[in-house]
């Protein structure tokens, strides 16, 4: 059985302790209600029926990254198709 030799470092390395970032402004407070705020906003459009583009730009880049995404314009069609279809025979949601 081998016996495992460990040695201190020699004096003229220097070693990490602690990584800080560079640039320390977000502060924790703020990167929090920043993202409850853009949760909020991303859940009052999903109840009135509006997509969040970004994040499907976001899916098809890790996903589908060989696949070309829609433009805006596309995507909000396709969803507005998909919430109220326009095709007889398609049952969808009554937009009342």
């Amino acid at each position: 059985m081998a016996k495992a030799v460990f040695s201190s470092p020699p004096k003229n390395e220097l070693r990490v302790i602690r990584c800080r970032p560079i640039t320390a402004t977000v502060t924790k407070e703020s990167l929090t209600l920043r993202l409850l705020m853009s949760r909020l906003a991303q859940c009052f459009r999903l109840m009135v029926g509006v997509q969040d583009y970004q994040t499907y730009l976001r899916h098809m880049q890790l996903h589908h990254p060989l696949n070309k995404p829609m433009t805006e314009k596309e995507f909000h069609r396709y969803c507005l198709e998909a919430r109220f279809p326009s095709t007889a025979g398609k049952v969808g949601k009554c937009p009342c």
